[in-house]
């Protein structure tokens, strides 16, 4: 078994080759980076957000492109969804770490 890697773009998008003999199987892969401090920043805004004043526009959530693109082949697309559906939807798939505010939406 021969196994190759191309790297594309980073570590969001990936190839292997595997060959057996005469066949050849590849697998393709998306994965994104979430760093710690992004994370860590997350909830911080999250924890301040009760003493913040809102405009015209709250922000709820920080959802990463990874998980939006899952979403969207499931069938949920965010841009068009309600606040409280991309809320709800967080915190059904345990995503909590995503959400940026203690406030009522």
């Amino acid at each position: 078994m021969l196994r190759k890697k191309l790297n594309l773009s980073g570590v969001k998008n990936w190839i292997e080759e595997e060959k057996h003999d005469k066949d050849i199987q590849f697998t393709i892969g998306k994965a994104q980076e979430i760093p710690d401090d992004f994370v860590s920043n997350l909830k911080k805004i999250k924890a301040d957000s009760l003493g913040q004043r809102e405009g015209d526009f709250m922000r709820v959530a920080s959802v990463p492109v990874i998980v939006h693109e899952q979403w969207l082949k499931e069938g949920f697309d965010m841009m068009k969804e309600d606040p409280k559906a991309i809320l709800k939807r967080l915190r059904d798939q345990h995503l909590d770490a995503f959400i940026t505010t203690n406030k009522k939406v």
